[in-house]
Parts: C-alpha cells; sequence; structure tokens
C-alpha cells in the first residue's frame, strides 16, 4: 500500500477555504478506503475511520494528516474534532450535497457550543476544484431492465404498495435519493458504481404521480417501453429546483393565535438524504426525516429473489472450491509463484464462465500473511506480495449475477497452521456456527444477537474491529442497509425479518502476523420451536454460502458435539449441491471430497 503526498493538494484546498472565508472545510487524503471523512483547516488534517482500516489508514497517510481512530476510548469523533477546530469564531464548509440533514444539524450545534462561527453550505465543491482535468468523468452508461423473473414483483405494485404507507402516514410524497432502492423500485439496473448494478439518479413518488430523474443518454431503448405512462422522467439536474418547487406547492394550514402557518402534508426525504435536498424543500418546516420505506421492503426478499441467492451461491460456491483446488496445485504441486493479485485474477476468470455472472460485487481482498490482518486490504498490481505457503490466506470475495450477489470468505492454510492460528480460526468458525444456529423471537434486531459471534473470542480477550453481518441486497449492493448484526446503533433500530439476507463473519486479526476470517450468507426464516411464548413467530436462518471449511485450520477438540454436527452437516451439504460442477474436472472433485469429509473428534484427540 502506497502513502500519497498529499503537500499540494492540501496547499491548493487551503487557498479555496480562504477565498470563500471558510476556516474549516469536510473532505482529501489519499486514503482508499470505503469509510472515512476528511477535515481540513488552515493549519491541520484529519482523517476519521473505524476499525475495518485503522492499519490501512496508517500506511496511506502521509504525515500530513493526524488519523481519528473512531471507537477507541479517548479518541474524538470527527464532529468533535471540527467543532473544536471552530473554537474563536471560526466558520466550517461543507458540500450540503455530501452530508445529509441530520448530519448537518448536529455538527451546527457542535460548533455553536464550542464558539464556532457556523456551517456555511458551499455550492461548488473545493476539492473538485482542486482535483481539476484529473477528476475523472462522470460515467455514462445504459440503464437496463431487470427481468421479471430474476425480479419477482413488478415495478408498479412496488410502487402502489408504497402509495399505501404514505396514505396511511398521510405524506405529501417521498423523495428517494438512494441509489440502490431506485434501482430495486422501478426494477431498473445500471453500472454507474464501480461493482453495484446502480445508475446516477432520483426518484419522486407522490399519491399520484411516480418520477424518475435521469440523464436521458442512459435511457436504453426497452426501458420507457417498460416504465409506459406511469412513469414521468425528468433531467438528472433538476431534481433541486423542482424540489423547491414541490415545497412550495405544499398547501398550508393558515396561522393561528401563538401558531405559524404550516403545511398540511409534509413530504417525506430519508434520513439519510442529502442536506441540499432538505433544503431545497424548505426544510424542517417542510420536510420530514424518516427511515426509508423503500429500504424497509428492498430489504426483505421475496420468494424469487430469495430462491436466487440460493441458486447463485451454489454455482459461486462451486467457483471457490475450483479456485482453492487450482491455488493449492498451483503452489504445492507445481511451485508456482503467484502473488495476491494473480490469485485474484484467476478467481474471477473461473466465477465469469458462471450461468448469469454479471461481474464482481467489490474489490476481492486477496491476502497472503500479515496483509490478511487489514480488514479491507485490496493487493495492487505490481506492489503486492506473492502468496506465501507458511502463511494463512484470506480470501473475500463476491459477485454480481442476475439472480442474486454473494459475498464469501475463507482463510486457508497451504502449510503447516501455528497453534495460534488453528486457535483463532476455530474460535471464529464457533462463532460463525453460534450465530447460524441462533433461534430468536420475532422483533430481536442484529444489534441483540452479536455478542453470539463475538462470545468465544471475548473468553479468550480477544476480538475484532468491525460488524458480525452486514445485509445484503439482490443483484444489488452487497453492502445493503438498515439490518445487519453488529454493534451500530442503527442496527438496535430495526428487528430482523424473515426475508432478510445478511452476512455471518466474524474475525480475529493480528497486526503484522495474521487474519482470520469467515463469511457465509444468511437468510432469516421462521423456525419451528416445540413452544410459542407471547404467541410470536420465532426466527432462524439458512445458510446458502457453499464452501468448505479450512480442515486443516480446526482445532477439532475446541468444538462441542453440536458444532461438529453443524459442520459435517453444512460440508454434507456443500458437496451434494457443488460436486455436479466437477464431473469433468478431477482436480476440484478430489480436493472437495477431502475438504467436505466428517470430523471426528477422535482424529484430534490423538494429535
Amino acid at each position: 500500500m502506497e502513502t500519497i503526498n498529499t503537500t499540494e493538494r492540501l496547499r491548493s484546498l487551503r487557498k479555496l477555504m480562504k477565498d470563500n472565508k471558510i476556516d474549516v472545510y469536510k473532505f482529501i487524503s489519499g486514503f482508499s478506503g470505503s469509510a472515512g471523512t476528511a477535515v481540513i483547516t488552515n493549519e491541520k488534517a484529519a482523517l476519521a475511520t473505524d476499525g475495518r482500516y485503522f492499519n490501512q489508514a496508517s500506511k496511506q497517510l502521509d504525515s500530513n494528516w493526524h488519523l481519528l481512530k473512531q471507537g477507541l476510548e479517548d479518541v474524538p469523533t470527527w464532529q468533535e474534532w471540527t467543532a473544536e477546530q471552530s473554537e474563536g469564531n471560526h466558520s466550517v464548509g461543507v458540500d450540503p450535497r455530501l452530508i445529509t440533514a441530520p448530519q448537518a444539524r448536529k455538527l451546527a450545534e457542535k460548533i455553536k457550543k464550542k464558539g464556532g462561527a457556523s456551517l456555511v453550505g458551499i455550492k461548488e465543491n473545493l476539492v473538485d476544484l482542486v482535483w481539476g482535468d484529473e477528476q475523472p468523468s462522470r460515467p455514462n452508461e445504459k440503464v437496463s431492465v431487470l427481468d421479471l423473473k430474476y425480479a419477482g414483483k413488478k415495478f408498479e405494485e412496488k410502487i402502489e404498495d408504497l402509495r399505501k404507507e404514505l396514505d396511511k402516514k398521510k405524506s405529501a410524497g417521498l423523495i428517494i435519493s438512494m441509489l440502490d432502492e431506485i434501482a430495486w423500485l422501478f426494477n431498473l439496473r445500471g453500472n454507474d458504481i464501480p461493482y453495484n448494478p446502480v445508475f446516477f439518479s432520483y426518484a419522486v413518488v407522490t399519491p399520484t404521480t411516480a418520477t424518475l430523474y435521469i440523464d436521458a443518454s442512459k435511457l436504453s431503448k426497452d426501458l420507457i417501453p417498460h416504465l409506459g405512462d406511469s412513469v414521468k422522467i425528468r433531467p438528472y439536474g433538476a431534481i433541486l429546483d423542482d424540489a423547491k418547487a414541490f415545497g412550495d406547492s405544499l398547501e398550508m394550514v393558515a396561522p393561528t393565535e401563538g401558531k405559524p402557518s404550516m403545511p398540511k402534508k409534509k413530504f417525506w426525504i430519508s434520513t439519510k438524504a442529502s442536506w441540499a435536498l432538505s433544503l431545497s424543500l424548505g426544510g424542517e418546516e417542510k420536510v420530514e426525516e424518516v427511515r426509508s420505506p423503500v429500504g424497509d421492503a428492498k430489504a426483505i426478499k421475496n420468494a424469487t429473489e430469495l430462491e436466487g441467492m440460493r441458486a447463485c451461491h451454489i454455482r459461486d460456491g462451486a467457483s471457490l472450491s475450483e479456485y482453492f483446488a487450482w491455488l493449492e496445485e498451483e503452489l504445492l504441486v507445481k511451485g508456482t509463484k503467484l502473488d495476491e493479485v494473480q490469485g485474484a485474477d484467476k478467481l474471477e476468470e473461473i466465477r465469469s464462465k458462471k450461468e448469469d455472472f454479471v461481474g464482481l460485487s467489490f474489490d476481492t481482498i486477496s491476502s497472503t500473511g500479515p496483509n490478511a490482518a487489514v480488514v479491507h486490504y485490496k493487493p495492487e498490481r505490481g506492489n503486492c506480495s506473492a502468496i506465501d505457503l507458511k502463511a494463512v490466506y484470506l480470501c473475500d470475495s463476491g459477485a454480481q449475477y442476475l439472480d442474486g450477489t454473494t459475498d464469501t470468505t475463507r482463510t486457508i492454510h497451504f502449510g503447516e497452521p501455528t497453534e495460534m492460528e488453528r486457535k483463532a480460526y476455530t474460535l471464529v468458525l464457533k462463532g460463525v456456527i453460534a450465530i447460524d444456529r441462533a433461534i430468536f423471537p420475532k422483533g430481536t434486531s442484529g444489534f441483540a444477537i452479536d455478542t453470539l459471534a463475538r462470545q468465544f473470542l471475548w473468553r479468550e480477550g480477544l476480538d475484532y474491529r468491525h460488524g458480525t453481518g452486514h445485509g445484503v441486497g439482490s443483484y444489488l449492493n452487497v453492502h445493503e442497509g438498515p439490518i445487519g448484526i453488529g454493534t451500530r446503533v442503527q442496527y438496535s433500530e430495526v428487528p430482523l425479518s424473515i426475508g432478510n439476507v445478511l452476512s455471518d463473519e466474524p474475525g480475529y486479526y493480528e497486526d503484522g502476523k495474521f487474519g482470520i476470517r469467515i463469511e457465509n450468507m444468511i437468510m432469516a426464516k421462521e423456525a419451528q420451536t416445540n413452544h410459542h411464548f407471547g404467541d410470536k413467530p420465532w426466527l432462524g436462518f439458512e445458510y446458502v454460502t457453499m464452501v468448505p471449511m479450512c480442515r486443516k485450520l480446526i482445532d477439532g477438540k475446541m468444538l462441542t458435539a453440536e458444532e461438529r454436527s453443524w459442520l459435517n452437516e453444512y460440508h454434507q451439504t456443500v458437496y451434494d449441491k457443488t460436486k455436479g460442477f466437477f464431473e469433468k474436472d478431477e482436480r476440484t472433485l478430489k480436493w472437495l471430497q477431502r475438504e467436505t469429509q466428517p470430523i471426528h473428534v477422535m482424529e484430534f484427540a490423538l494429535s
């Protein structure tokens, strides 16, 4: 991972800040992780990120930057740090399109309490100006229609369901800004964001109209007939002006004594919508910020989507088994020297031959030895490590198929693992099994079951700095809200529901040494129990990932009889469902047979 010199970028940005009478600006760093906030003052620069990226950020940031390790004791949040820098009547500038309305309010309050001047929305993004001609052009790919045999429900029915929700809550309409929600709602897919089949757009749904805001150049020949007369098409750039018109058109209630004039109904926007959108509608007086009902509906997969998830994970699992068998033969038998990128390239080549393959769902994390301890490590071509036979190899990868999205992590070893590596792997495996076997009452959140995965590590004084699971889209974003398993507060706000698809991925990492992560995809389903306390349904999970665990890294003595039974049943299922792909592939079939053999406690008692 290369450290990026940002001195000139910061010098240029600070000049623009001075021109705009701004003392602190939110956001450029050289950090390539997917979660981070940069704040720049006239003298300082800080990057805030979470535990997944501490290691990566420390390697990529140059000496201009201070790293704010979010979640650690005595480390300020980026909002707190920003407010501290505003002391002495300094102004803080942001691009209002890149911060949510709730974030803007909280930040403004903190700035005021610290004696800062104000939070200012800067219409022109200063970082874009610094970027200049080096900034990539906006993607202009055509948008395609997702066939009903994959979507499972007509978009007209989805819109009608949304309108019922609007009517029930007396809302004037919903402005949708989340790209995956728009793609799901209209049964459309795009290619504007790498690995995510979405497209730049907005949408507005009212009790009587539905409007899609999208550049005309992106309209494919089958899109207009698909949407028909029920959806209007407007230019993408018209959304903020139209939002102002929507706000101005709201019917107002006449003012009464002590009460100002108020709209009879407000427009809904997501709590994740931009501050710019809220301001255009007229601000808090005319806007109600809600958890998006489209996001909630999207997270509960229909029967077609669930079946697609099962099917694509079988094909994807077969690809991973073929890859691991190939990699083992190349390294151990042929003595081939392969680096992390070459491994990732081979895996993509294998996947690409499977039915309904569209592309990858994220950058493959192909990591050997100490690189495996970097949670979201990305190997760089020409600047990565050779896969080490004497170290763990962690591969976190996924693909987009027309019938679903996959995300699987396996940690394997080609040599002789250390005692600590086997112990850590087995503790993580016990956590995977605990989540998979969990039974819980309806209304339980992912926040409530997170400790089931961590308990075994905790008993040893160990832990990991990332969530245990995230929601996954159906041929959509590999990370999907609003559900998940972890300690984030938002995971406590939304109960798990039948039809949710999530990852189950505890881990353990020792910086500079090794990393362990195991990830299965699971689907929430109704569970059969002997009793029905409270006359409410009980839920459990169904696994769909079909890739063997690494036998060499399992310490069977640490597994209970129930855990060994689960593992043996899992391996039998993997074998039965994927062996058909290897009728003419003796190498992979032998590997699969070996890795899915039943595990018996006696084979470890003598070791």
